[in-house]
């Protein structure tokens, strides 16, 4: 019997805006959010100007829509979050579907901007295009954050296979032996008694 190859561990961060016209709705996107698979890592609610939406949205700067959206996104508050699991940027713009709310009632009638959207300037929620303009607007909207660098896949199992697994290996065998009633709680016990990290202490008389 083959075994399969552990589960590659990626995880990246997105900006989700949660735009003036659903904020009324946002305890429901949010629930949606996690339900999805992420983590929330920041949020705030913030009154966007006109000038700061002309900073954000600097890259449509002389398309037709370019005041009509300013003059939206600053009409009333917005909520911005920093969205995090594996593939962020791709999940996120999947679960919010097409720009155009029009366009998404019809091709992705599942999305959040099929459901709350109405049009396709007033659609609704914002994610970001790519992992480099979520870093770009990520910073823009939590300007004292640091965005870390993530560890590269290697590191990672390196990092597991040095530490980690030798040890969950051998209370995962325990549990098999033992088959407790509540294996998660026996786990937890045996790797806190067989923590190879733990200082040891010396017992003086």
């Amino acid at each position: 019997m083959e075994l399969s190859p552990p589960p590659r561990i990626y995880v990246q961060q997105t900006l989700a805006l949660v735009k003036p016209d659903v904020v009324h709705v946002a305890d429901q996107i949010e629930d949606q959010i996690l339900n999805s698979g992420f983590t929330i890592l920041q949020k705030r609610k913030l009154q966007l100007s006109p000038e700061h939406c002309s900073d954000f949205y600097a890259d449509q700067y002389g398309t037709p829509h370019f005041p009509s959206l300013t003059a939206f996104m600053s009409s009333g508050p917005v909520i911005a979050m920093v969205l995090a699991r594996d593939d962020a940027v791709a999940h996120w713009n999947h679960l919010i579907g097409p720009a155009n709310s029009v366009i998404a009632k019809k091709t992705h009638p599942d999305s959040l901007r099929a459901k709350y959207g109405t049009s396709e300037l007033q659609n609704a929620l914002h994610g970001s295009e790519s992992l480099a303009a979520a870093v770009k607007e990520i910073r823009f909207m939590f300007p004292n954050t640091l965005i870390e660098p993530l560890p590269s896949r290697l590191e990672i199992k390196e990092y597991l296979n040095t530490y980690v697994n030798p040890t969950l290996l051998r209370g995962l065998t325990e549990v098999c032996k033992h088959k407790p009633f509540n294996p998660c709680i026996w786990l937890a016990d045996w790797l806190l008694k067989n923590n190879p990290n733990e200082p040891k202490v010396e017992e003086t008389e």
